[in-house]
């Protein structure tokens, strides 16, 4: 049930990529603390290789007893963006927190990769991730609360190893890096912005179909993903140009290290690291 008096009660949160996955984890938890969230994203009619639309997001969220607006929404259009953005704005007064989750996927070495599926991955990953920002921070620095812009993407690195295997996924997933490094001293103390990732592999569509049920069964739920986002957007300003792991997040916020095992998917097993992860 929806916390009327949670932290971030009053708030509203625009994510893109929020119908299934740790896009929809993060929503759920956010709006469980009170958060009125926009769901951004292509998926509106069922698909039978992935679960959910913005339709069944919407009733999971609203049966919490938050509000939810589903926005039909290529990010790769900024005119949509823009029309998403604004349709939030209008509909519950504003926008507190970015979460920029919207990914696509493609673990191919240099001459396996089309131009296609390389204008893909850096049209959504970089490009959307700018492009949702960029719409999103006027309304950002017009809340009355601590706004923040949250994107999930890795630590930045320069070693080779994460670039070699898909140089195209690499260049994408840090560019959604880069653009957290360039806004967090942009807009210091106006509005946080930070990064997010997985230390371990997360039971999603995209990791079952990557690595299957052999894979799916050494990865935690999407929930611990929700409830380090969650942790992220409610500190304040000065908690800033981070990059953030899951599991340090919760650690850091007096969560034992034993409590983790229940994000596993079998709990007490062994758990794969995820991309960029040392």
């Amino acid at each position: 049930m929806a916390d009327s008096d949670g932290p971030l009660a009053g708030r509203v949160m625009f994510i893109t990529g929020g119908s299934r996955g740790i896009g929809l984890a993060i929503a759920k938890r956010a709006a469980q603390e009170g958060a009125a969230i926009a769901i951004a994203a292509k998926t509106a009619e069922p698909n039978p290789k992935l679960p959910g639309t913005i339709f069944s997001a919407a009733k999971e969220i609203e049966a919490i007893g938050a509000k939810a607006l589903p926005l039909i929404c290529d990010i790769r259009d900024a005119e949509q963006v823009a029309q998403a953005v604004q349709r939030t704005v209008d509909t519950f007064g504003g926008i507190d927190i970015c979460v920029n989750n919207a990914s696509a996927i493609s673990l191919t070495p240099t001459l396996d990769t089309t131009m296609k599926r390389y204008d893909l991955m850096n049209d959504v990953n970089v490009r959307g991730t700018f492009v949702t920002s960029r719409a999103c921070l006027p309304h950002l620095m017009a809340s009355r609360f601590t706004p923040h812009i949250l994107n999930l993407s890795p630590p930045l690195s320069v070693q080779a190893k994460w670039f070699a295997p898909h140089v195209a996924y690499s260049l994408s997933k840090f560019g959604m890096s880069f653009c957290v490094l360039g806004m967090a001293e942009e807009f210091r103390g106006k509005v946080a912005v930070n990064a997010l990732w997985p230390k371990t592999t997360i039971a999603t569509a995209a990791v079952n179909m990557l690595g299957g049920e052999a894979l799916m069964r050494v990865s935690r739920t999407p929930e611990i993903v929700g409830d380090a986002a969650f942790m992220i957007v409610t500190k304040d300003l000065s908690f800033t140009g981070n990059f953030c792991i899951d599991e340090e997040v919760l650690i850091s916020s007096g969560i034992a290290k034993e409590a983790l095992a229940a994000y596993a998917m079998i709990p007490g097993g062994e758990l794969a690291p995820d991309f960029f992860i040392d």
